[in-house]
């Protein structure tokens, strides 16, 4: 079924459980058997991978992404089955060395919903999946009794609720589903995801997980989604024991041409592209009625960002070059934006040559924490090390010390500050890293968090011209990086300007 699988997991046991029991949930295959195509088995197979010493689960939270019609909450409802029922958690080794699995003791299964005065899809999924069991597997099935508010079985519940639905703290779950976590935007739907996270924690030897799965969500209503997905990209401990799956189509694919947008979501698809309506999609794509935005996000599972943003996203992933390698000593410009603690810090670098732009170090702190000043010390020493660094603008607000610090070992003519509060320099620099992004002049090595940072930064007017800031003061989406490339860029400009860079002309000496 799926290849390339080298680390010991349930997800075999449990697959073989969810095709041999289970069925497809309300649609147009209502009923019949179950069977996960190779995509979703693997995420499966990961979602219930052992630690090889202990045997415990490794993931505590997974989140699945993928683009409408994906069968997600089915797939969620199949997993809320088998842990209601299968053999879920570890009771050992057999004697090939496979883990073998058994059912929870006590399940308590809850599955969160957004909707008011319903079950929500998953539920339903779940309705449906039981009722056949009990129909043409009555043994496994005994004791099961699906109901419209709950479902009963043996020692134990299903449980659909919503952010209306009674207090939840205290509660004793064993698994939770959270369905379409882009839409947990109001501060109610937080907090039920908040408090049934926690009440995850309380039982450790039924080794409690949570599985969200979402399509991409709008950028700036800090959903679920969106706060998940910013962790992963700063990566770090907070993505400890999380199990983060998303597939989203390129974003430079432009929705005008058919062919080109066929083949991106056939591979965004996967194998439910041979099954799925494609040339359908394509029509709702096209629909008078479908803005850009939403059919980016829903269709194409991409991040969405505000109308008011400085830089599209497709413009941005349309200049990234990966592949792309600076060689030691070669001639660059550094721009650097500082901050003490709420906001990051970012050293990014701009190639003279060509405006090649990468990131040097982009620092996120957590809350209440300090920017290891001494990290940003040891890259601009490895960047001076490393390349032939011609240029180097620092924004000096609570960097002041360290800039001097800079100056004084690289020079005054190499390290200069660059005030960003200057109205006018600010513009036409920002106007210039803009231009050149989206008329493909500049490039970049493709960098995650850099571009988070490019895309967070909204446009800002002013009487000089247009400007950048963040969404709104005190946002958690950041732009220091966005910032440092601009001072790169701009750095290199006037670099190239004063002749800076250029290959050393070898003298003529005269043969006697």
């Amino acid at each position: 079924m799926t290849a390339g699988v080298d680390f010991p997991t349930l997800g075999w046991e449990v697959l073989e459980w969810i095709e041999a029991y289970l069925c497809h949930g309300p649609g147009d295959v209502q009923g019949q058997p179950l069977e996960l195509d190779d995509e979703l088995a693997r995420f499966v197979l990961h979602a219930y991978r052992l630690d090889e010493a202990t045997g415990r689960r490794v993931y505590r939270r997974a989140f699945l992404s993928r683009p409408k019609g994906r069968a997600k909450s089915e797939l969620a409802a199949a997993i809320a089955v088998a842990e209601a029922l299968g053999p879920v958690r570890f009771d050992g080794w057999n004697a090939a060395g496979d883990p073998v699995g058994r059912p929870v003791t006590a399940p308590y299964v809850r599955i969160l919903a957004t909707e008011e005065g319903q079950t929500g899809n998953t539920y339903d999924h779940v309705r449906v999946m039981l009722a056949h069991g009990i129909e043409h597997h009555p043994d496994t099935f005994a004791g099961v009794d699906p109901g419209l508010t709950r479902a009963l079985v043996p020692d134990g519940i299903i449980i659909p609720s919503t952010a209306s639905s009674s207090a939840k703290d205290g509660g004793r779950e064993s698994f939770a589903v959270a369905d379409e976590t882009h839409l947990y935007t109001l501060p109610e739907l937080r907090r039920m995801h908040a408090t049934v996270s926690r009440n995850l924690a309380k039982r450790k030897a039924a080794e409690p997980w949570l599985l969200e799965t979402s399509t991409m969500y709008a950028i700036g209503e800090e959903s679920i989604a969106e706060l998940l997905h910013r962790a992963h990209l700063r990566g770090g401990p907070a993505m400890a024991g999380i199990l983060f799956d998303h597939r989203q189509a390129p974003a430079h694919v432009d929705l005008r041409d058919d062919e080109a947008l066929l083949a991106a979501l056939r591979d965004l698809y996967g194998p439910s592209a041979a099954w799925m309506d494609l040339e359908r999609i394509l029509v709702e794509i096209r629909d008078p009625t479908t803005t850009e935005a939403d059919a980016r996000r829903y269709w194409l599972n991409q991040p969405v960002t505000a109308e008011e943003a400085w830089m599209p996203p497709a413009a941005w992933s349309a200049i990234a070059r990966p592949d792309v390698e600076v060689e030691p000593d070669e001639a660059i410009a550094v721009g650097f934006d500082g901050s003490q603690s709420d906001d990051a810090t970012a050293l990014v670098a701009c190639r003279l040559a060509d405006g090649f732009l990468w990131p040097l170090g982009i620092w996120e702190p957590g809350p209440g924490d300090d920017v290891p000043r001494v990290e940003v010390d040891q890259a601009v020493e490895a960047a001076f090390e490393r390349y032939n660094v011609v240029r180097l603008y620092a924004d000096p607000p609570y960097w002041q010390d360290n800039v001097d610090r800079w100056r004084a070992a690289y020079g005054e003519k190499v390290v200069l500050e660059w005030w960003t509060n200057r109205e006018r320099a600010m513009v036409a620099a920002v106007e210039r890293l803009h231009t050149a992004a989206v008329t493909g002049v500049a490039s970049h090595n493709g960098d995650a968090l850099l571009a988070a940072h490019v895309t967070n930064a909204r446009r800002r007017a002013t009487r000089s011209g247009t400007t950048i800031r963040k969404d709104r003061p005190g946002s958690p989406r950041k732009i220091d990086a966005a910032i440092a490339a601009i001072l790169a860029y701009e750095a290199r400009s006037d670099a190239l300007a004063a002749g800076l860079g250029r290959p050393r002309r070898r003298r003529k000496v005269a043969s006697f």
